[in-house]
């Protein structure tokens, strides 16, 4: 007979066994998840827009950190101003290695061999890696001088901070630049697990920087929280093309005829991204000439737009994106199309009530997200106005992400350099036009003030900026569409009934929840954080069921399909989500 001891021994054995087991099925599960096909159209973009929405949560987590620690403040004026150069050479080398270029050329490749796909890999690698590091080199050498000139209004221990945050910030230039690469191996795989991982580790990085790193080394630790952001980014790529046999390494004699049609199929990509970075590089650079803050303000209110733009638009774009690019391939037109079509109702049906909820909850958003510690009251309302001038844009950005790829996948990407550049052009020019517009005009200060409620602020002057910038985007998803629709016919009528029953639906939602919110404000304590949330919560989730109603009422197609997907997904009588096409 075992002795009591010898009983608690065994048991604990046991459950220690039991423990590594369940540990060793978590690891396989995860591993399984990472090395998953996910295929069709929604069931990717599902994925996508499920982890986008963390990844957004963790970099409002991020914001709310910044916005309590610093608020409306020059040092982190001095923290995103230093993001511009280095983005800007991203823009301008890194994006040769983008996935949307690299995706069509690998695939082609790997069909032949895998050993074809690899040397094509490396060649791409050792060439513009090369010239990456040679230009991360030289930037590094003279930024003291770019800065200087860039950003005058940042002097003394201002523009050395600046200087060595810009500096650090290259070394994600370079680790980003290696995972774009690497990415377009992940999505031919159709690994859209990994892919959707590496923006969530990112914004981990930044925030494992503002909490740990920042207290030892200050301002300059947010930086480093970056780089760390950077290199999570990377390796998660690094590990899911190294495990499928891709492994970058450099190529002694490289094929100049692959590099040549890299640069040929890219330039025009290349130069179009370029010109969206140059505007918004202008942008800050005029907020930098404005009252301390406006950096800030503009960045953050940039970053919540970000949200619904990441979740819908991006997950839709990306998980079309191989699709369109095998279809045109193909020469199925039809197919080609409907992806189009389907992506296109979608990304309009979800982004509308976003629009109008945004707009009217704009004030509750930003005090729960950032209202706190040292983030004040006037920080507060203008970048909440600065988010609804941004938001009246998402439904056309969102458009524009998916356009651009149709172009990208019949290998035209000429109309999309030419209408990012002329966007860009308007953007900026719009931008200085504006500021000076409303310096000199106190009957449209007064107006731009009460219409978004930024009465005797100072710093108003900087809602200029995301105006010029929904108008470039506007004018962007106009041309584009106008453009797609001249080629291939007259095929998105579909989408008016999708806009014209959304719209309706929308505006009628938004009432109520701005309603609720008076109602609301009525009963609950507005100078707390859960009094705020309260009201925004129960507001949203009114104006969400108006809407939802409202389709249902109109029989509106998109709502019926999003019904049976739920019902399929709830009570297990099908796939988790209709249009079930391989990717």
């Amino acid at each position: 007979m075992k002795t009591p001891r010898e009983t608690a021994g065994f048991s604990l054995l046991h459950e220690m066994r039991l423990l590594c087991i369940l540990q060793g099925y978590m690891v396989k599960k995860l591993l399984s998840l990472f090395h998953r096909e996910w295929n069709g159209l929604h069931e990717a973009a599902f994925l996508l827009g499920i982890f986008a929405i963390l990844s957004q949560v963790l970099a409002l987590v991020r914001d709310r950190l910044l916005a309590h620690n610093f608020g409306a403040s020059q040092t982190l004026d001095i923290y995103y101003a230093a993001f511009r150069i280095p983005d800007f050479v991203f823009a301008g080398i890194a994006s040769f290695m983008s996935a949307l270029v690299l995706i069509p050329m690998l695939s082609k490749r790997a069909e032949e061999s895998d050993e074809r796909a690899q040397k094509f890999l490396n060649d791409i690698f050792t060439v513009f890696f090369t010239i990456l590091i040679i230009v991360c080199a030289g930037v590094f050498m003279i930024a003291p001088e770019l800065t200087q000139m860039l950003f005058p209004g940042f002097e003394g221990v201002a523009q050395t901070e600046l200087v060595t945050m810009t500096r650090l910030l290259l070394l994600s230039t370079v680790l980003f630049g290696l995972s774009n690469l690497l990415g377009s191996v992940t999505q031919m795989l159709h690994r859209f697990f990994a892919f959707a991982l590496a923006p969530l580790l990112y914004n981990l990085g930044i925030i494992l920087g503002a909490v740990f790193f920042y207290p030892a080394f200050g301002a300059v630790g947010l930086a480093w929280g970056v780089v760390l952001g950077a290199f999570f980014h990377f390796f998660v790529h690094f590990f899911v093309s190294s495990r499928n046999g891709f492994v970058l390494t450099a190529s002694w004699s490289p094929s100049f005829l692959d590099v040549w049609e890299v640069v040929r199929v890219s330039l025009p990509r290349t130069i179009g991204l370029s010109a969206n970075q140059l505007a918004l590089f202008a942008l800050i650079v005029l907020a930098a000439g404005m009252e301390h803050g406006s950096v800030t303000v503009f960045n953050f209110a940039f970053n919540l737009q970000s949200v619904p733009l990441a979740v819908i638009g991006v997950s839709y774009a990306t998980a079309a994106f191989p699709a369109l690019s095998k279809h045109f391939a193909g020469d199925d037109m039809t197919k080609f199309l409907a992806q189009i079509l389907s992506a296109a109702r979608h990304i309009v049906f979800w982004s509308l009530p976003v629009l109008v909820l945004f707009i009217v909850l704009r004030a509750q958003v930003v005090r729960t997200i950032l209202g706190s510690g040292s983030f004040d009251w006037t920080a507060t309302k203008l970048t909440a106005a600065c988010l609804a001038i941004f938001t009246v844009s998402i439904v056309a950005q969102s458009i524009i992400l998916l356009f651009m790829r149709g172009f990208y996948a019949t290998g035209n990407n000429g109309i999309p350099l030419v209408v990012n550049v002329l966007s860009s052009v308007v953007t900026v020019v719009g931008g200085y036009g504006l500021m000076t517009f409303y310096a000199s005009s106190v009957f449209f200060q007064d107006f731009i003030a009460s219409l978004l409620r930024v009465e005797g602020l100072r710093g108003a002057e900087v809602l200029m900026l995301p105006l010029a910038y929904s108008i470039g985007m506007l004018l962007n998803a106009v041309l584009l569409i106008y453009l797609f629709r001249r080629r291939f016919g007259r095929f998105l009528s579909p989408v008016k009934d999708t806009l014209m029953h959304g719209s309706f639906a929308a505006l009628i939602a938004g009432l109520v929840a701005y309603e609720f919110l008076e109602v609301l404000g009525l009963y609950l304590n507005l100078n707390t954080f859960w009094g705020i949330f309260m009201q925004g919560f129960w507001a949203g989730i009114a104006g969400l069921l108006t809407w939802w109603l409202i389709l249902e009422l109109m029989g509106n197609e998109e709502i019926k399909e999003v019904r049976t997907a739920l019902h399929r997904k709830f009570w297990k009588a099908g796939i988790v989500l209709p249009d079930k096409e391989g990717i």
